[in-house]
């Protein structure tokens, strides 16, 4: 290239990558929207072998709290203190929720106040079990 040849245009290059924009939720600390969402499908996919419904609809579930961390609290109960999956269902349900992202820590509380009964089926529970 002669001394009096004008430079070559510069080469376009891509705008710099800018960082996402942290959500309301990140900013204000608030959990996810659908975290909660999320562990419900979860322990929806979590069956007590002896009956063919899962724990959430047949009420096995009587507490789940989200906070902000991402610390998960259930209370659950089962169908009796007696039951052949007091020792397994528990800590199954504790390591599968624990498996969803966003969440940190997981306790679940086995409680037996007030006591199961069937008045605590879902409507599809009751449906898929044939109770009218």
């Amino acid at each position: 290239m002669s001394e009096d040849a004008p430079f070559p245009p510069p080469i376009p290059h891509p705008p710099p990558a800018t960082a996402a924009k942290p959500s309301a939720a990140d900013v204000l600390g608030a959990p996810r929207a659908d975290l909660r969402e999320e562990i419900v499908e979860v322990l929806q996919g979590i069956f007590d072998p002896e009956i063919p419904v899962n724990i959430y609809d047949m009420g096995l579930i009587y507490g789940l709290d989200v906070t902000p961390e991402g610390a998960i609290d259930i209370k659950m109960t089962l169908t009796s203190p007696a039951c052949p999956v007091a020792g397994t269902l528990p800590p199954e349900v504790e390591q599968k929720v624990r498996a969803v992202p966003g969440v940190a820590t997981v306790k679940v509380d086995l409680v037996w106040e007030p006591p199961w009964g069937k008045h605590l089926l879902s409507e599809s529970a009751r449906l898929q079990l044939g109770m009218d």
